[in-house]
């Protein structure tokens, strides 16, 4: 696999900081559903873990990942760590112990204290991150997955991937590629009940979408699948959001 080294690198070092307060770690999102690229794509990792872990163990871990982030794709490893209980005893928001992706790189290098302190809560997109985990995860280390991640309810499901969505409007114009086959495996899934990659939703779309979406639906496609930055107008960007949106309302 890809990045091979990177993944069996945080295995040992998680293994080595967490010991037995570990239960697994557990792959998923894009390096799981066949869609990768290493310049669109991220590697996605859940830890799950036994008991509470210390603020010492958790700026370990921080300071290893970040090293290895300079050698993982353009967006980086994006991780969270979350007690087992919550996993199989499903609890939506789902809370967290300790998160990590590109967007919070600077935080954690101008003050590491602070970022252990505080970096824990609640967060909606692990109830699709769980989801794509009992569909297409892969177990890097520990327990296999049906024996620690409960289903996740339908209703909380679609809360997460709408919570995802619900500023497409805005965010469609800085990240239109992700927004735009965001939209379209939301749609699949409420529609057809399909849980899917980015890629999949968008050869859902072009199959199930009314003919006037698809170019630029195929255009997304096209730089989503090569890593190319394709110009996409945003008029026409927004409008795809303005147009979706409804309809995805309305099959929810």
């Amino acid at each position: 696999m890809l990045y091979q080294t990177i993944l069996d690198e945080i295995v040992e070092k998680s293994r080595q900081i967490f010991r037995e307060a570990l239960t697994g770690i557990y792959l998923h999102g894009s390096m799981t559903m066949g869609c990768f690229h290493p310049l669109k794509s991220d590697i996605d990792l859940i830890l799950v873990i036994r008991e509470q872990i210390t603020n010492r163990q958790k700026l370990q871990f921080m300071n290893h990942i970040v090293e290895l982030n300079t050698a993982a794709p353009s967006k980086g490893i994006e991780f969270s760590i979350v007690k087992e209980k919550d996993c199989q005893e499903f609890r939506y928001p789902t809370p967290f112990e300790l998160h990590f992706s590109n967007a919070h790189l600077q935080w954690f290098l101008d003050n590491p204290a602070d970022y252990i302190r505080n970096m824990n809560g609640v967060d909606k997109d692990l109830a699709a991150h769980f989801t794509i985990i009992k569909n297409y995860g892969i177990v890097l280390y520990g327990a296999e997955i049906n024996d620690v991640f409960a289903d996740v309810p339908r209703n909380a499901y679609i809360d997460s991937i709408w919570s995802d969505i619900e500023n497409a409007k805005e965010e469609i114009v800085k990240n239109p590629v992700y927004v735009i086959l965001n939209l379209c495996r939301v749609a699949a899934f409420l529609k057809n009940d399909l849980i899917v990659s980015k890629k999949q939703g968008g050869e859902w779309a072009l199959q199930n979408l009314p003919a006037q979406y698809h170019p630029l639906v195929s255009l997304a496609l096209q730089s989503y699948t090569s890593g190319d930055d394709i110009e996409i107008a945003h008029a026409e960007a927004q409008k795809f959001a303005d147009e979706m949106l409804p309809l995805i309302r309305e099959l929810s």
